[in-house]
């Protein structure tokens, strides 16, 4: 759809207009899960709860399943999950290393 796009479609290649439609689809998990999740925060019952709660999960399964084809088929998505996801230093110094990290490299490249 040409909503979707900020450039004219037809210069885009198939490849970029994937990667559209994933990073589309992804937004659209995301917000599925908010909506659930703010309907899980004021259900007052239980089993409702618990439902809207295994929805929630399924979505975010889906964002993962996205968050992956992204890794594999756009540039710079591997190097980003590598460098934040399944860590526990605080996030912003996990940026500060990375950020030292490719300081030192650029230095190294410049020799």
């Amino acid at each position: 759809m040409a909503k979707d796009y900020h450039e004219p479609e037809v210069e885009l290649t198939e490849k970029v207009r994937d990667q559209v439609r994933a990073i589309n689809s992804l937004k659209e998990e995301i917000e599925a899960i908010d909506w659930y999740m703010q309907r899980v925060a004021v259900a007052s019952d239980q089993e409702l709860k618990d439902i809207m709660w295994h929805n929630a999960k399924e979505e975010m399964e889906h964002t993962m399943m996205t968050l992956e084809w992204l890794r594999r088929n756009m540039d710079g998505w591997d190097e980003q999950m590598r460098t934040y996801l399944f860590t526990d230093k605080p996030i912003l110094e996990v940026e500060e290393d990375a950020e030292s990290e490719n300081n030192s490299n650029d230095d190294l490249d410049s020799l």
